[in-house]
């Protein structure tokens, strides 16, 4: 997290401000905290964006089905205010990380790992697709890690802004890789788009490679369209299931509710992440424990020659050694009994 900058905002509605999570050409995302405590991503749509009827309508019309998506594993909008100056919306925050990054420092998941991703992430889709949304950015950098399960971050809300932006200049909506042979060809994805960017998640958590390789994005972009994922190093029983969300043709791929019921094991759902995972997740949430403190209160003058009143912040606490192990240890209880889910919405992270 980065510090806040002179033009970010202190307070929004209720919520303090405490850190930059990412900054983007729409918008920032940073980090706040309410009056009663719980800590929320909020993004702030940029004023220029707000100043097109039609970009405030869909996004008054996302939020709203945003709102309806019930699932787990699914980061749910909990505020926003669509008409102010400058739009924003708030969702509950996690320090876990993306797959991207999980995969990148401590190597592909198992498979019994990646059974249970793909299984607890077809019931978020399912939830998103039941709520009339289609995600269409489907990626490991929008699945989260938690111990008791993934988060699914970005889902309808990126809807809203590509549609004026992205599609208003004939840009391909989705991440190349990551995305279906119809949304490369630039066509209108539906949920089977989604089912296919899944199938592309799990081969990549499970091997660390992308089923269609890297490169030039038009090289992607192409093998995409036309030619055959490439999944032998896939776990036997994961092969056929990813190998059928794959397909080309969109009416061949399995439903999210029938891709869930294909990954049905008696995997529970505590521990299903491998320990350097966990450990990692430890590390993230210990750092959430090391917030800053709430600022003191601050009293206006009452007239004319009156001086300003202000409490005493709070003393810093003294780091001895005994209390960073408390902080460690701590971080497992913060992390597993939060319902908070770490949100990014078409931004890029700081670094």
């Amino acid at each position: 997290m980065a510090p806040l900058r002179p033009t970010d905002p202190s307070r929004i509605a209720g919520y303090r401000m405490l850190g930059r999570l990412g900054a983007g050409g729409m918008g920032v995302v940073l980090l706040g905290r309410s009056a009663g405590g719980a800590l929320a991503a909020v993004k702030i749509i940029h004023p220029s964006y707000a100043q097109d009827a039609a970009f405030r309508e869909r996004f008054r019309r996302e939020v709203r089905l945003a709102r309806q998506v019930r699932s787990r594993y699914a980061v749910p909008v909990v505020d926003a205010d669509t008409e102010a100056l400058a739009p924003w919306l708030a969702t509950e925050f996690v320090p876990g990380p993306p797959i991207g990054e999980a995969v990148d420092r401590t190597g592909p998941l198992p498979e019994h790992s990646v059974l249970r991703l793909g299984r607890m992430l077809a019931e978020a889709l399912e939830a998103v697709h039941t709520a009339g949304m289609v995600h269409r950015d489907v990626k490991p950098g929008n699945v989260l890690l938690a111990p008791d399960g993934p988060r699914l971050i970005d889902f309808g809300i990126a809807r809203a802004l590509d549609d004026t932006v992205l599609t208003a200049t004939d840009m391909v909506v989705g991440s190349p890789g990551f995305l279906a042979p119809e949304q490369a060809r630039g066509e209108q994805p539906g949920p089977a788009g989604d089912v296919f960017s899944l199938g592309c998640v799990l081969a990549y958590a499970a091997t660390g490679e992308r089923p269609f390789g890297a490169g030039p994005v038009e090289a992607v972009l192409y093998r995409t369209v036309h030619d055959t994922p490439r999944l032998d190093a896939l776990p036997g029983p994961l092969r056929p299931v990813v190998a059928h969300c794959l397909a080309k043709d969109a009416a061949r791929r399995p439903t999210a509710a029938e891709l869930r019921a294909l990954l049905t094991r008696d995997t529970p759902a505590e521990g299903w992440l491998p320990a350097p995972i966990d450990r990692l997740i430890a590390e993230r949430s210990a750092r959430m424990l090391a917030l800053p403190d709430i600022e003191a209160t601050r009293v206006e003058p009452a007239g004319p020659g009156a001086t300003t009143a202000v409490t005493a912040p709070p003393a810093r606490p003294h780091w001895t050694r005994r209390r960073t192990l408390a902080l460690v240890a701590g971080a497992a209880a913060l992390t597993a009994g939060s319902t908070t889910a770490f949100w990014l919405l078409g931004v890029d992270r700081p670094t």
